[in-house]
């Protein structure tokens, strides 16, 4: 049997997405995802989910994606443990392969365009092999 992880969400950023660098100097972006569902009764429910990027991915999402971007994130589950003062801590999270916007670029100041890559999609961050231990 062939054990398989993977998510594809749909969803809109909650906040820009935070950029910082490995001491190797990839850069790593970090984003939180919201996406909104029906329940039974019509009202709407949010899910929220941690993404991660490494590489040209996080810096291409870092310099054209900002809160409030409709996005789709295609990526494997991955779940971090680590000890805190709290006891023993587990997070869900989804590395991300692929990040493709779904929506225009903002428009600037002077009625252009914020980029061309942001129409189109943010292509795989190069392999696990990029990703930290």
């Amino acid at each position: 049997m062939i054990d398989l992880a993977k998510a594809l969400i749909i969803g809109r950023l909650t906040q820009d997405p935070e950029i910082r660098y490995t001491p190797k100097g990839m850069a790593v972006a970090t984003m939180r995802i919201a996406v909104n569902h029906r329940v039974r009764d019509r009202a709407e429910e949010a899910s929220f989910f941690d993404v991660v990027a490494f590489g040209k991915l996080a810096e291409t999402c870092g310099e054209y994606l900002s809160k409030g971007r409709a996005v789709l994130v295609e990526g494997r589950m991955r779940e971090r443990r680590w000890d805190s003062k709290e006891g023993r801590r587990t997070r869900l999270e989804i590395v991300a392969s692929t990040v493709e916007f779904l929506d225009p670029p903002p428009e600037t100041a002077g009625g252009e365009k914020a980029g061309d890559a942001g129409r189109g999609a943010a292509g795989s961050s190069g392999g696990e092999d990029e990703e930290p231990p």
